[in-house]
């Protein structure tokens, strides 16, 4: 086994570890770790809200998520060979939940969890359709998930991290403080919100303290979104055998990593939408010296996708337009167009007895893949979402015969309304 450089005791809180990583974004958080060159090491990671949620039927944990505590992340690790303008390579070697001799009752230790966050703590691509609170909770045998909250599905997992990137310049700070406060500032008090700014309220910088830590807090961006440096991509296909280019922006590029996923969909659309856990991943680093300018790389990662993906064989694809649920016309807008396909697939579902919301939950979680179709016949942008048809435990393809009805077990996820509170 590669050498652990950042450990995990599971009955204790990430802030209370030996080494403690961080959440927020700057460049001045004290690394972890020095890492050599082609040499494997490993990592540990705790699952994005650190224990809150829970194996049961409700989603009272979703509704209160802490928002302002996420993601935890392991790191900074330094590459010392690494400068700005250098190209980071990362090799994801190995990934998964962790080892039975490490398992408690955390996510990722057997079982993993998706969830719709309410509209006013946080909401999702699909949040006006469903403002309110759901969870599933999937379990894990070898590769592959079920969850009694949305039955007869199994897939594989493609699993992942979420979240990963090279720490941001002090400049790069900046720009990304000033350009999304713009953003907020044209509606500022949106549900949910346009952006989220700097918040020292529950950063976590390290073992930190005092006037270094008091500024940290209040400089440091959010980790929810992705920018430049890579950060929350949730891209489904960073599974083991990936290798990601980081652009660097300081001396030793600082890598940190966290929010590993199971399963996702392309999209992640609930917000909460993958699999959610805690776990390992093996990496290797090296440097391509000068690499950003060498390959034209200004800002954001390359990635060259892992080679364990589940191997579907049949799909079901549902397509949408950029044409509201109203019927208003919008030109080439591909997120709406997206949106709607979505929402076509979700209504297909509940034609076998799944309720809307348990449609939603697995478009999220499972390897559904989202495309987008046609981008220049003006006015509409199509889109497209493909289920792998192997994925259900039925004949999902339209047929001569009635539709197959599921088994509801436990039925749909209990929806908690942030409004009823």
């Amino acid at each position: 086994m590669p050498e652990v450089i950042f450990e995990l005791d599971s009955t204790k809180p990430f802030k209370d570890q030996e080494k403690v990583g961080h959440n927020r974004w700057h460049p001045d958080i004290p690394p972890v770790a020095e890492v050599p060159v082609d040499t494997p090491v490993r990592v540990k990671v705790r699952e994005w809200f650190d224990g809150w949620m829970k194996n049961d039927d409700s989603a009272e944990d979703i509704l209160t998520a802490p928002l302002n505590s996420v993601h935890k992340l392991s790191g900074p690790f330094r590459v010392k060979e690494a400068k700005p303008g250098d190209l980071l390579v990362v090799d994801i070697l190995d990934i998964g939940p962790l080892p039975q001799e490490d398992r408690g009752p955390l996510a990722g230790q057997g079982w993993g969890y998706c969830g719709v966050f309410a509209k006013e703590n946080g909401g999702g691509f699909l949040t006006d359709v469903f403002p309110d609170a759901y969870k599933a909770i999937w379990e894990f045998k070898g590769q592959i998930a079920t969850s009694r909250h949305i039955p007869e599905v199994s897939f594989a997992g493609m699993i992942h991290p979420g979240l990963m990137g090279t720490a941001p310049s002090a400049a790069l700070l900046a720009k990304w403080n000033a350009r999304e406060q713009a953003l907020i500032d044209t509606d500022p008090t949106r549900v949910p919100p346009l952006a989220l700014p700097p918040e020292p309220d529950s950063a976590l910088i390290g073992k930190l303290t005092g006037p270094e830590y008091d500024r940290i807090a209040r400089e440091g961006a959010r980790t929810a979104p992705p920018r430049e440096n890579g950060g929350n991509q949730d891209i489904k296909n960073f599974t083991k055998g990936t290798r990601v280019f980081y652009p660097v922006f300081v001396d030793g590029a600082n890598l940190s990593l966290g929010d590993l996923h199971f399963s996702q969909g392309d999209g992640e659309i609930t917000f909460c939408g993958a699999i959610e856990m805690g776990g390992y991943v093996d990496l290797s680093f090296n440097v391509i010296k000068d690499g950003m300018a060498k390959y034209g790389v200004r800002e954001n990662a390359i990635f060259m996708p892992g080679t364990v993906d589940p191997r579907f064989e049949r799909w079901l694809a549902f397509s949408g337009t950029s044409v509201t649920l109203d019927g208003e016309q919008k030109y080439l807008d591909s997120h709406l167009s997206y949106q709607r396909a979505c929402l076509h697939a979700i209504d297909y579902l509940t034609s076998f007895g799944y309720s809307p919301e348990q449609g939603y939950l697995l478009l999220g979680s499972a390897p559904i893949e989202g495309r987008l179709s046609g981008v220049v016949d003006i006015p509409n942008s199509c889109s497209t979402v493909y289920l792998p048809v192997e994925m259900f435990e039925f004949d999902v393809r339209p047929g001569p015969g009635a539709p197959h009805q599921i088994d509801p077990g436990i039925g749909a996820p209990k929806a908690l309304s942030i409004y009823s509170r």
